[in-house]
């Protein structure tokens, strides 16, 4: 998928939700996604780290 393709399918996700959710809830969803985004990161850069064995000492 093309880098603006896939940015267009987020914005349009995001707005679809603005319209369905009570602000409350779009705030919680940021949260938990938020989450889910740093904890997806910090699982890839330890996996590519034990990959590269820069965690044997």
């Amino acid at each position: 998928m093309d880098p603006r393709e896939l940015t267009l399918l987020v914005t349009g996700a995001a707005n679809a939700l603005y319209e369905s959710l009570p602000a409350g809830d779009l705030a919680v969803l940021a949260a938990v996604l938020t989450q889910l985004g740093d904890t997806l990161a910090t699982l890839a850069a330890q996996k590519a780290r034990l990959e590269a064995g820069e965690d044997e000492k």
